[in-house]
């Protein structure tokens, strides 16, 4: 026979997933023997049966429900039914993961007309009819969605009426306000249950469909909490905080959420339930104080917060109910904390060996490393403000400053010594320069992998893409949402960790805990299996990755080297020469800045591995499109307008992900892979000369065919052995490598292998020829698909491991069949992504490599990996 209810007796914390987190608790600490009110829980599985059966209920719960009642009559000697020795319960919602706040509760369940008597002679009026008063505004709140606001309206005009405070209500009084309670009732054709046993069953359905109100469903998606767990409901004996000066309620964490200090955080308030705290209706006192009014109640609740600590091994968040004299403990819960507050208790705890290094690691969420190295809104100044507009958060950090639309005008604001905030429907790489200056980028076109994403990310610039409400045009320098029209120099703020943009400056802050930070991520790397590297090729990059502690450079992508503004002209040159001797002007000219390029980079990483990838996008990428930087271009190369025109025309890609790109451009141009890989090994040869053991990995990419890396590993070698012949040096080690980003790759993966000295996946292009759309074009239906519950999660962030994963990983194990020792490692977006994380953990991948903002939460990512690996 199953089993839907738990007394508090039969479970242990071990038993989250069905009894939900605060049930758990609740049993565990009966088990500890700490002062917990009796009580029952019904299974997360009975929310989910009743949600999708409503007879289930009462076929299958309600006998045992009533078994479970008399069970705690008989514990707390009480009863439930009858006026005598009154047995009252609170029922409270529990979900598996902690959701403060957005489910339901009810009070002093168990009153009703007869009993509110009973409670009085024993107690006293005020306090009976104070208890009666909450269950039903309570009840009629939970259950029946009467807003609550609604009694408080009756009772300040009972007040008014009776030209005093309620507590001082005679019983005619108090039973004509509760008459006035139960009419609103009646207004919305409802009508309070007088049988205790009626109130429970209400109570308990009310709370299993609160897992399914707006709230909880927001708050879930936004924690990425599945929707099929359910809430457990806790069913449990009241003890009473409002019965006078000796009781009390209060809610403390056992250290600073904010800060991580360790010493008591919180509030009470006497003579009041838990609601009080929670409403604000009244003004609560520090915790401190209490060890002055009620010192012996204060002395208990320190051995216990102090107990529970220990036991738990985290901060703790507590709640507390003194009856009388009494302390109970009725909830703790691993507490919520900032980042800041997060890497101090994890440290703090590992300083007082209450955690070893490996608990400490698995404390932290790797998301709450970006709160450690971007800025984020002041959450006091957040709360206040309303958003208008909501986007993808793209790349995390907050920043505010002035509109701007084009990359032009942000260098000009910039150097005026203004903040500015760079908008436009989409970016390109010809943007690269403003997106630098710009304190934040935001875009109303593109996903999470855009290119405003994926150079945001880069810099560690605040990105929000894909805000599809905003309406940018470009020409009149406007920006326009249903409600809001904006202009050029309006000042917008922007929350790249939530996509919310909102009107007006909000103030910023940064978390200053680097010693923590450093300290905590060397435990990372002490028991990680991947390496980390970067995504980088700015000298800057480079720099902020070794910083952030990168292994080496996974990916330095050379055509973002193309751009500066000589640069870009001799590309262009390239591309539109019109004979072999414009071409052979060009590239002497690039191979120049290439070798600079190199030199410097591997100048700054020393002796720490990098995998340069040769030229990868389309030509048409290079080129100008707009009317006006046609025309310029034509003064430039001396060319009539009209037949560069064309040019440009005929080289423009209509599907550039299946077009003439990567490995076809080296074999249809080979001079251009020859002219980079001369560059690489002059720089190399200079450095080595110089007495740094560089070792040059170049990363051939879009290979399809086995025919294609031969055709182009023999190309490179010939260049690459001619030019150290020209240099008169001795040879050095050098690998050639493949870009793994096509599907076709992955399923002939032992015949590269034979070719390849490293692999490296491309996860970006890999996702997009295996799912058949753009990175782009995701932002404009993946809403609705995840809606409707096609798509659960953008493939693009999180690695889709039945599809994309299965390829990844059949390419893996073939390629390490003919080359056991083969370098692999994921250089796409999800390679910093620590959801995906675990998954190349368990492939057997070497390392991964993202973004150089990405490396702090990824290293951690990369050590939780491990540990769990090592757990299971």
């Amino acid at each position: 026979m199953e089993k839907w209810i738990y007394d508090f007796s039969e479970g242990r914390s071990k038993d989250k997933a069905l009894l939900g987190g605060k049930g758990a608790n609740l049993a565990e600490m009966t088990h500890l023997g700490l002062p917990v009110p009796s009580g029952f829980t019904l299974t997360t599985e009975s929310c989910m049966r009743y949600l999708n059966d409503a007879t289930f209920f009462e076929k299958h719960l309600a006998a045992e429900l009533r078994t479970a009642i008399k069970r705690l009559e008989v514990e707390t000697n009480k009863t439930f039914g009858s006026d005598e020795d009154l047995l009252l319960v609170s029922v409270r919602s529990g979900a598996v993961f902690s959701m403060p706040g957005m489910m339901d509760t009810i009070l002093n369940l168990g009153l009703n007309d007869s009993r509110v008597r009973t409670l009085a002679e024993q107690t006293n009026l005020s306090f009976a009819y104070d208890c009666y008063r909450r269950l039903l505004q309570m009840f009629g709140d939970v259950v029946y969605g009467i807003h609550k606001e609604s009694f408080n309206v009756l009772l300040i005009e009972a007040e008014k009426a009776n030209n005093k405070s309620v507590a001082d209500f005679n019983e005619q009084q108090q039973v004509s306000l509760i008459e006035k309670y139960k009419e609103l009732f009646s207004k919305h054709k409802k009508v309070f249950p007088q049988q205790p046993m009626d109130q429970l069953k209400e109570a308990i359905q009310a709370v299993f469909h609160s897992w399914n109100n707006p709230r909880a469903n927001v708050y879930r998606e936004l924690h990425g909490i599945a929707h099929d767990l359910g809430t457990a409901v806790n069913v449990q004996e009241m003890v009473f905080g409002n019965s006078g000066n000796e009781s009390g309620t209060g809610v403390v964490f056992t250290r600073n959420p904010s800060t991580g200090e360790n010493q008591l955080f919180g509030e009470f308030l006497l003579d009041a339930q838990g609601e009080d705290v929670v409403a604000g209706i009244r003004t609560p006192q520090p915790i401190q104080e209490l060890s002055e009014r009620l010192p012996d109640v204060y002395q208990d609740f320190l051995h216990y917060a102090q107990m529970l600590e220990t036991h738990y091994k985290d901060m703790q968040d507590i709640e507390f109910t003194v009856e009388n004299g009494k302390l109970f403990i009725l909830q703790t819960r691993n507490g919520k904390r900032t980042a800041k507050a997060a890497l101090k208790i994890a440290t703090d705890l590992v300083a007082e060996k209450k955690l070893t290094k490996e608990e400490a690691l698995m404390r932290m969420e790797p998301e709450m490393i970006d709160q450690l190295i971007h800025p984020i809104f002041e959450p006091t100044a957040l709360k206040k403000a309303t958003a208008f507009a909501q986007g993808l958060p793209a790349s995390p950090g907050a920043a505010t400053g002035e509109i701007v639309f084009t990359a032009e005008k942000a260098k000009e604001r910039h150097e005026l010594g203004s903040k500015v905030i760079l908008v436009r429907q989409e970016t390109s790489p010809e943007d690269i320069e403003g997106m630098i200056v710009s304190e934040a980028i935001v875009t109303s076109r593109g996903g999470m992998t855009s290119h405003a994403a994926v150079v945001a990310r880069g810099m560690g610039t605040c990105c929000v893409t894909g805000s599809e409400a905003l309406t940018i045009d470009e020409e009149t320098k406007t920006v326009t949402t249903k409600d809001v029209r904006l202009t050029e120099g309006d000042i917008l703020s922007v929350n790249g960790n939530t996509g919310e943009i909102y009107l007006g400056e909000l103030p910023t802050v940064v978390a200053e805990n680097n010693q923590d930070l450093a300290l905590f991520l060397s435990w990372a790397n002490e028991v990680a299996d991947l390496d980390v590297r970067a995504n980088a090729e700015t000298l800057t990059d480079l720099r902020t990755a070794l910083d952030f502690g990168a292994t080496g450079i996974g990916l330095a992508r050379t055509e973002h080297m193309f751009f500066g503004e000589e640069r870009i002209l001799e590309m262009r040159r390239l591309i539109l020469a019109e004979n072999a001797q414009e071409m052979a002007t060009a590239l002497t000219k690039l191979l120049a800045f290439q070798e600079d390029d190199f030199y410097q980079m591997f100048q700054t990483i020393q002796e720490k591995p990098m995998v340069i990838r040769l030229l990868d996008p389309p030509m048409h990428e290079f080129l100008p499109h707009d009317p006006q930087d046609i025309q310029q271009l034509a003064e430039k190369l001396g060319q009539p307008v009209n037949e560069l025109t064309t040019k440009i025309e005929a080289l423009k890609e209509t599907n550039p992900m299946l077009g003439h790109r990567g490995c076809r451009l080296g074999i249809t141009t080979p001079e251009i892979y020859q002219m980079q890989v001369k560059a690489i090994i002059q720089s190399a040869i200079r450095l080595r000369q110089e007495g740094v053991p560089v070792i040059p990995e170049i990363m051939i990419p879009l290979i399809a065919e086995k025919e294609e890396l031969v055709h182009l590993k023999t190309l490179l070698i010939e260049t690459i052995e001619a030019t150290f012949n020209s240099q008169n040096s001795s040879l050095f080690p050098y690998e050639i490598g493949t870009m793994i980003e096509l599907p076709r790759a992955c399923l002939i993966a032992d015949q590269l292998a034979e070719q390849a000295d490293f692999f490296s996946f491309g996860t970006n292009d890999l996702t997009q020829m295996t799912y058949g759309f753009s990175r782009d074009d995701i932002g404009k239906f993946i809403n609705r698909y995840q809606e409707k519950a096609i798509m659960t999660q953008d493939p693009f962030q999180h690695l889709d491991q039945q599809g994309v994963g299965q390829l990844i990983k059949l390419a893996v194990s073939n390629a390490r069949r003919i080359k056991p020792e083969l370098s692999i490692g994921i250089c796409g977006e999800v390679g910093g992504d620590p959801q995906s994380i675990p998954f190349f953990q368990a492939i057997g991948i070497d390392y991964v490599s993202c973004s150089p903002y990405r490396i702090p939460a990824a290293r951690l990512a990369v050590a939780q990996a491990a540990i769990r690996s090592r757990r299971s």
